[in-house]
């Protein structure tokens, strides 16, 4: 298998399933501001829409959205218990988890991130992810993970789109469940493997 990453980004995710996976794979960097792979190929004829992850699997099919590719690499190993079973109210859980972040974290810090928009706009998106955010905080009192107590691949996501707080001038102590939760995450190894492979640990 095949993923294509831009260092940081939300591909970052799946870059961690796969290590939590153990499964074998090639990380290949596609930069998401000059679209170019280190040997010259030009991104968009990988992927037209030009963003990352996208997962190429050994017989040449392509997946692309991150929480579709978290789940299919959990499935591919079931006995590592990295997502619920299919079919389980747990599976819809997870699923609600990872709809969640996309929709309402990661999407919340888009404008942040874009220097066209104003600063009043910046500041309207930080207050509502800090709702945002005081929600996910309560959601995992009393919890280890998003799930419970057990690590599932919807984590990875969480953590990464938090990893952009800082940089963007999101303060986290007001939210010292996802701080902690950010402290177990940053000490589990596939999590420092993705992020040394990324070039985002020395």
């Amino acid at each position: 298998m095949k993923l294509y990453y831009s260092p940081g980004a939300c591909s970052l995710s799946p870059h961690i399933a796969l290590h939590e996976a153990g499964l074998a794979f090639e990380a290949v960097k596609a930069p998401t501001k000059t679209h170019q792979l280190d040997d010259g190929t030009d991104y968009y004829t990988i992927n037209p829409l030009g963003y990352v992850p996208l997962l190429e699997l050994d017989d040449g099919t392509r997946l692309t959205e991150g929480p579709a590719i978290v789940q299919y690499i959990a499935d591919q190993v079931p006995g590592k218990q990295l997502a619920p079973a299919n079919g389980t109210v747990a599976r819809s859980q997870m699923q609600s988890w990872l709809t969640f972040i996309g929709m309402e974290l990661h999407r919340g810090f888009g404008p942040l991130f874009n220097p066209a928009f104003p600063p009043e706009l910046k500041e309207a998106a930080k207050e509502k992810l800090a709702g945002r955010l005081k929600w996910v905080d309560a959601q995992l009192a009393g919890k280890q993970y998003l799930m419970g107590d057990a690590f599932s691949v919807a984590d990875p996501y969480l953590f990464v789109v938090t990893n952009w707080a800082k940089p963007m001038g999101v303060d986290l102590t007001p939210y010292p469940n996802v701080l902690a939760f950010r402290e177990r995450m940053s000490a589990r190894p596939a999590v420092q493997a993705a992020m040394k492979a990324e070039g985002l640990l020395r």
